[in-house]
């Protein structure tokens, strides 16, 4: 206990010096780009000064026809489209809308979700421009600089061939940056965006949606009609990413550590037998489950031919009957890839460490505490991570074994229903996309904060020099 005691005082006090020390490197990192823009504002010529008012001028002043038209033409394109488009999308992005439509008078009126989304895509824009604009100024600087120190600037054809030789990281770059932008970055900001709404319910288009603050979390974290519901789920999930993690990793581990002894035979037949059960897709598994476990299923058929009644296994007050059977089921669908992998990993261990410790009269129990664990630890602490983050947000077992069940003091959910599955049914099922929202971002800060303190109290971050 003492020593959890100064493991985590240790953890906490270098979390809060490195917090301190970025926050304090801050200033530094500031002045230094200050000073930077002061040298390019007070040092640059006239040339420098064309660039800032009309970007792509200073290159044509210095001859540099083709970068300085690209400039040029890429400013056009963004104040046509700031123009036609782009302000407009900017600034619905603060109203999401003035005018509601009216089918039976026939006015259109503005969709809300359409506006946030392309007032997001503006933003992006905007940010796009800047960095392209900030680009032409130091361009347009280093070849200032250049000329004053009577050295040749690199043409715009050199340019091009480092673009596709020493820089061509950059040129690989472009595509994927856009594709996380448009397919990652926009959907995560306009997730985030309508957990700060009022969307859902009866408040959809055609109606106006409206901005809130923080009104949704409150709904969901104070007295009310969502907050005992949350704090229920929220409990059970925290117990349910631990329980299964747990019996998943050591179950896969002891499987793997059993099959890898000597004296078992038909190895090969004994690692396929999980993995066929692996292979076979999980819905189709939980399916099986759900039916082997129902009022006339395989199950109570036994039972009732031994004289006993049905059992409700998945009934609306099988709370913990209804847990254990998820865990087993998560359990049988996840403990062959994890067998897998500790197979690997236990591979790779020295031999040499059981034979000294062998030598030295340590029994098999003392030889995994401080041989085979710590060392599967250490390799496999981000998959850990991973199943963990995965077992919170597992969506299918308990959707697939009891998406039907409605519990008593419970809103539109049930006793089993994860975080993830309530937020299906408020979102997708019922309209609440505001309050969907933000349960994915309490979701998400739980998760990275359990995440983050998980690793870095692990051995993978601090004794990684140990394993080498």
């Amino acid at each position: 206990m003492e020593k959890a005691k100064q493991i985590l005082r240790s953890f906490f006090s270098g979390l809060c010096n490195k917090i301190a020390s970025f926050f304090k490197g801050i200033p530094q990192k500031l002045r230094s780009k200050l000073a930077a823009a002061k040298e390019i504002i007070t040092q640059g010529n006239g040339n420098v000064g064309a660039s800032m008012c009309i970007m792509g001028l200073g290159q044509l002043l210095y001859r540099q026809w083709a970068k300085g038209t690209l400039y040029v033409l890429l400013q056009a394109a963004f104040i046509i489209y700031f123009v036609m488009r782009g302000g407009a999308d900017f600034f619905g992005l603060f109203t999401l809308g003035q005018v509601k439509g009216d089918a039976w008078y026939g006015i259109k009126g503005d969709n809300s979700i359409i506006m946030m989304l392309m007032g997001i895509l503006s933003v992006i824009m905007i940010i796009f421009y800047i960095a392209v604009y900030i680009t032409n100024i130091k361009d347009v600087y280093r070849t200032q600089c250049a000329e004053d120190t009577l050295k040749r600037p690199p043409s715009f054809t050199s340019e091009l061939k480092d673009l596709l030789d020493k820089k061509f990281y950059k040129t690989a770059l472009v595509l994927p940056i856009i594709g996380v932008c448009v397919f990652s970055i926009l959907p995560i900001v306009f997730m985030i965006l309508i957990a700060f709404t009022n969307y859902g319910g009866d408040i959809v288009p055609p109606e106006l949606v409206d901005w809130v603050g923080f009104e949704n979390f409150g709904s969901i974290l104070s007295l009310g009609q969502f907050a005992s519901t949350f704090f229920r789920i929220l409990g059970w999930n925290l117990l349910w990413a631990v329980l299964s993690t747990a019996i998943n990793y050591f179950a896969g581990l002891a499987l793997a550590l059993l099959l890898n002894k000597k004296c078992v035979k038909g190895k090969a037949f004994w690692r396929a037998f999980p993995i066929l059960a692996y292979a076979i897709p999980g819905f189709i598994t939980l399916l099986g489950f759900k039916f082997m476990f129902s009022y006339g299923g395989p199950i109570n058929f036994y039972i009732q031919e031994g004289g006993g009644k049905a059992i409700g296994f998945l009934a609306v007050n099988s709370k913990w009957a209804a847990r254990f059977i998820g865990l087993g089921v998560n359990a049988w669908i996840s403990i062959p890839s994890t067998m897998l992998l500790a197979t690997g990993i236990l591979s790779n261990i020295n031999t040499d460490l059981y034979e000294a410790a062998r030598v030295d009269g340590a029994s098999a129990w003392k030889q995994f505490i401080k041989i085979t664990l710590p060392y599967v630890v250490f390799a496999t602490t981000p998959v850990l991570i991973t199943q963990f983050i995965n077992n919170f947000n597992n969506f299918g077992v308990f959707y697939f074994l009891r998406d039907s069940v409605r519990s008593e003091g419970y809103f539109l959910a049930n006793n089993t229903d994860l975080l993830i599955n309530w937020l299906y049914r408020m979102s997708i099922d019922n309209n609440y996309y505001s309050i969907g929202a933000a349960i994915s971002l309490i979701i998400f800060i739980i998760t990275s904060i359990i995440s983050l303190v998980v690793y870095v109290l692990s051995p993978a971050y601090r004794q990684e020099e140990t394993f080498r």
